[in-house]
């Protein structure tokens, strides 16, 4: 059963990083974000006449397929196939149809359920209803969801949830949803941005978390809670895989600050996948593609284990 709860172009995606002399003074967080988009993205691409960004949006967008298992994923969602996208950063850089594009790519993959796991746009909420309904439009059997990431906060996370629940995509924000097959439930939390282990903690018990099967968190500092809960799978994104990494090792990236960089992690019966994203922080991508995920999970051994209770 389907979740429930309750063509741009580029310059027009660019007018609507522009301020509107009518809108409240930015934020902190906002003018700080302003400065390291004109620093690291605008600036360089101006320099270079708009070639890093043309030569960033012809890297073709990998949709990368992974099988997942875990002994506590419920067994009646055996096989479930989720689609999974970040980080699109809909804004100066990132066009509309990169997000739609994005979007179109798992429609294809036909997935059981479809998430995504924050950062929308890039600066300002601008308008990407169109990215939300293309969402809902997939039609997935167990419907589509979504959390805010840190960038979706910056200017208005209101008008960006709206957007999302106005366009029939479910808003998790630190709430569980419960589905349920042939009388076995599907718990699945969502966590709004939090930025340090201790708040993503906070946020996983405050929505549930001891009792999930899969984590919609935007941060993958989550999964530390995650493991002590014994939640079987954790969506996140945020890192962008670092935009730049060694060959063949996606883990030896620019993203040095975070212990969870990319791709799939395993830890007791837990597990975690992170996802390099769609969009970009600035127009430059080295051995590190952008990408939408198809993840089948799996799940092992006999009757579900018992999870223990945290600590």
């Amino acid at each position: 059963m389907p979740m429930r709860r309750k063509r741009t172009s580029r310059k027009d995606a660019a007018a609507g990083e522009r301020s509107d002399p009518r809108a409240p003074t930015p934020s902190g967080k906002l003018r700080r974000a302003l400065m390291r988009n004109i620093v690291f993205t605008i600036g360089p691409d101006r320099l270079t006449r708009g070639m890093l960004s043309r030569a960033h949006l012809r890297h073709g967008i990998l949709v990368r397929e992974i099988e997942v298992v875990s002994p506590r994923w419920p067994r009646p969602f055996d096989g479930l196939r989720i689609g999974h996208f970040s980080d699109l950063h809909v804004g100066s850089m990132i066009p509309l149809e990169r997000g739609l594009e994005a979007v179109s790519l798992l429609a294809a993959e036909q997935p059981d359920l479809v998430v995504c796991t924050g950062d929308v746009v890039d600066l300002h909420a601008i308008a990407v209803e169109p990215i939300f309904r293309a969402m809902a439009g997939i039609r997935s059997p167990l419907g589509a969801a979504f959390v805010l990431g840190n960038h979706d906060e910056l200017d208005d996370p209101r008008l960006v949830a709206r957007m999302a629940a106005d366009a029939g995509v479910l808003v998790l924000d630190d709430t569980t949803l419960e589905i349920r097959r042939h009388g076995t439930p599907l718990r699945i939390a969502g966590i709004g941005w939090a930025k340090t282990v201790a708040e993503c903690a906070t946020k996983v018990d405050q929505a549930g978390g001891r009792e999930a099967d899969l984590l919609l968190a935007h941060n993958p500092r989550a999964f530390r809670r995650a493991i002590e809960h014994g939640i079987p799978l954790t969506l996140s994104g945020h890192t962008h895989g670092g935009q730049v990494a060694l060959p063949g090792r996606p883990t030896a990236s620019l993203a040095i600050g975070h212990r969870y960089r990319a791709g799939l992690y395993e830890q007791m019966h837990s597990r975690l996948y992170v996802t390099t994203g769609v969009g970009s922080w600035f127009p430059l991508r080295v051995n590190c593609p952008p990408e939408v995920a198809i993840i089948t999970m799996r799940s092992s051994g006999g009757a579900r284990e018992e999870r223990g209770t945290g600590t």
